[in-house]
């Protein structure tokens, strides 16, 4: 008899769970009742405490009170659909899902993270870096003051992970203590703003900061963990079931703003941009420029404004001329008339001069090739140091081109400089692919894990192909795909730092030497081309040596936050639609 009654007490239990989770209680009187009307600021925007609030009313008034360029989320909300009707024009259901995880329960790893470590938020570098995480993230940033001044808080509580080799802040997330809060009598917490840098190359960055944020809330005795996630983000959903996060029926309600948009207006005509044709639409679109997304699989689209209408692909526009887009089709014409404009380019060796190549590799000791014409990497092949691999070089090349380059290899850093209207708008060191060890998995699985969270970050534009210069790269440093690599060992996987091949970005803007400015300046105005890419190797972006590699006819303005490439995009394109200030700032910015 005891046997049959556990599975209806069982299941009695689960009913009783989901009655209460499926709406919070209502606001109780006495001493045990929270604060009223409790909002917390966490910087990026507030959140709300729907349940302290008796009823829909002064809700909707503090919604409206959202300051500009906020996210404010009124969270836990007891009667969503009345919520709505009170105010439809002005608040939204957040298209989220509520996951909650039971602290009593809870149990953590054994392991240990391996590349970088989670501690408290302790400086103001660290506050700076956390807004760069945020901007690559597309996330509403906090004013880095303000989380400098709460780095000691008790109701807010900021961890990041910071790597072990570099001191590099490379993750973050954010805590709510709920009972400092607004006295919540139930004891609650909350994770919001959980973040990791897409450059970041150390696998269970996302997973480490969670768990710690959770051992912290258990030591202090909360009952719970909850948190928001979108309904359609698959991989941070298998997170946060992974870790035993289960999902309750909890609801959030936003304000109708320009941040919130994507999330309200309904589906439109550019779901299937890419995100260097997205990143220029949704600016266009903010300044009320008309767009008609002609292909959006090629990244072909129409601005229209004033009476002007312009063609793009991404940042291929038609003030590009045929002329400048044929020379940068053409890696030799543009070594050639770049390098007339006092551009200094690496020495060519001729491809089918067999002897030339062994006296080359003889006095530079590494060569590249690449083919003639191509994009994207395809087909380059870099650190070739003997006969053999430049043969096999040469014979992969020919399959995207039959013109093939063999270049000395300048030994140094790949800096790509976006310039627009002869102005150099964004400077980003571009670093190859890398892995770190964990003494566990093989290299193929690290390889395909770093791939995975390369695609997330650049919306499935940068993955680390398994081929066969993958395996030559990693022969030289001694391993195969199916080694393992002991712990903490930093493995490189390509020797190109394409963005569509696993590169990654680093932002140098401010720290570029003017002499390296002047030269990709030089190179755009010798191929008369409105907006280029141009690749310089460097042995540091602080110093003025230099050696160029190529200019880019379209080249990628996502992934070089927080510089505004497509501002300046769609300044260079209508120079009237931008504001008045940053017309006269232009205006006086040298060439």
């Amino acid at each position: 008899m005891a046997s049959d009654a556990r599975p209806v007490r069982a299941k009695a239990h689960r009913l009783k769970r989901l009655r209460h989770e499926g709406l919070k209680p209502p606001v109780r009187t006495g001493d045990d009742a929270p604060r009223p009307n409790a909002v917390l600021d966490c910087g990026w925007g507030r959140l709300l405490f729907a349940q302290t609030f008796k009823s829909a009313e002064p809700l909707v008034e503090a919604l409206r009170a959202e300051g500009p360029d906020r996210r404010d989320i009124a969270f836990y909300v007891r009667n969503p659909h009345v919520l709505l009707a009170s105010a439809p024009q002005e608040v939204f259901l957040d298209p989220s899902h509520t996951y909650r995880l039971d602290l009593a329960t809870y149990r953590a790893s054994r392991r240990q993270p391996r590349g970088f470590t989670v501690r408290r938020l302790t400086s103001e570098t660290d506050a700076e870096a956390v807004n760069e995480i945020y901007a690559k993230r597309r996330m509403v940033q906090a004013p880095a003051d303000f989380l400098w001044r709460h780095r000691d808080d008790r109701t807010l509580t900021y961890l990041v992970a910071e790597d072990s080799a570099t001191g590099a802040v490379i993750g973050t997330v954010t805590g709510v203590n709920h009972a400092r809060a607004f006295d919540d009598p139930e004891c609650g917490s909350s994770l919001w703003c959980l973040a990791v840098d897409p450059q970041a190359t150390q696998p269970g960055i996302g997973e480490a900061l969670v768990r710690r944020l959770a051992e912290h809330f258990a030591t202090q005795g909360l009952a719970y963990m909850d948190l928001s996630v979108m309904h359609d983000n698959s991989q941070a959903i298998a997170l946060y079931e992974k870790l035993g996060f289960r999902r309750v029926h909890f609801f959030g309600v936003k304000r109708k703003n320009p941040i919130n948009e994507v999330l309200f207006v309904g589906p439109t005509d550019d779901l299937d941009l890419n995100p260097y044709a997205r990143i220029i639409v949704d600016e266009a679109r903010r300044r009320g420029i008309h767009t008609d997304i002609i292909d959006a699989e090629g990244g072909l689209f129409r601005l229209s404004w004033g009476g002007r209408s312009v063609r793009c692909r991404e940042s291929l526009s038609e003030l590009t001329s045929a002329v400048a887009l044929s020379i940068c089709d053409d890696k030799r014409m543009t070594r050639r008339i770049v390098e007339a404009a006092g551009v200094r380019v690496p020495e060519r060796i001729d491809a089918d001069d067999r002897a030339a190549i062994k006296a080359a590799l003889k006095r530079h000791g590494a060569l590249v090739v690449k083919p003639a014409r191509g994009e994207q990497g395809r087909g380059v092949a870099v650190g070739l140091t003997d006969m053999k691999a430049v043969e096999a070089a040469l014979a992969e090349a020919r399959k995207t081109c039959a013109e093939v380059l063999v270049e000395e290899q300048v030994q140094g850093e790949d800096l790509r400089l976006v310039v627009i209207d002869y102005k150099a708008v964004a400077c980003a060191l571009r670093r190859p692919p890398r892995v770190f060890g964990d003494g566990r998995s093989t290299l193929r699985a690290l390889i395909e894990h770093q791939s995975r969270r390369r695609a997330a970050a650049t919306g499935g534009e940068s993955r680390i192909p398994v081929d066969a210069e993958t395996e030559r790269t990693l022969a030289e440093a001694g391993y195969g795909l199916d080694d393992i690599a002991p712990e903490g060992e930093e493995v490189l996987v390509r020797k190109a730092a394409n963005l569509h091949l696993g590169g990654t970005i680093h932002d140098v803007t401010e720290e570029v030497h003017p002499e390296l400015i002047r030269a990709a300046v030089a190179a755009a105005r010798a191929i008369d081309i409105p907006v280029t890419g141009i690749d310089l190797m460097v042995k540091s972006p602080r110093q003025p040596d230099y050696a160029f590699i190529e200019a880019n006819e379209r080249p990628g303005l996502a992934n070089h936050e927080p510089q505004p490439t497509a501002e300046r995009f769609i300044d260079l394109l209508f120079p009237l639609s931008a504001p008045a200030a940053a017309r006269i700032a232009g205006a006086q910015t040298p060439s």
